[in-house]
């Protein structure tokens, strides 16, 4: 397993490391998807890029005020969404960045050591 190094003290969840599959949390491993947000960390069952659902994503992660942008982690390569999936998301009134799910670990740390407020969806690693 990889560790990542926590150098900045912040409120809510961190992503500390990799499994084979998925992420860690503190001392909570995540052997799928992962969606996070500056309150909560939660498994997610997310499977594939052609498959995300907004609505669900939001709902689950129940964040208000809205978050500034969503940090999609497409798996193990990036791929970019559907282009329904970005209109979606655009039309909530959110950003949108994308890149591959480890990638977006680490930038999950960088953004919220900003107090950005933001979520992430973060496919599994394999």
């Amino acid at each position: 397993m990889v560790e990542l190094r926590k150098d900045v003290e912040f409120t809510g969840p961190v992503i500390t490391g990799f499994t084979a599959s998925g992420f860690k949390c503190g001392d909570r491993r995540f052997d799928q998807g992962l969606l996070i947000s500056p309150e909560q960390a939660l498994a997610w069952d997310g499977s594939a890029v052609d498959n995300l659902n907004l609505a669900e994503i939001l709902s689950s992660l129940n964040l208000s005020p809205r978050p500034e942008f969503l940090l999609l982690g497409s798996g193990p390569s990036m791929l970019q969404p559907p282009a329904a999936f970005r209109r979606e998301v655009e039309a909530a009134g959110m950003g949108l960045e994308v890149m591959d799910s480890r990638a977006a670990a680490r930038t999950w740390g960088v953004l919220r050591a900003e107090e950005r407020w933001i979520i992430g969806a973060l496919l599994p690693l394999a």
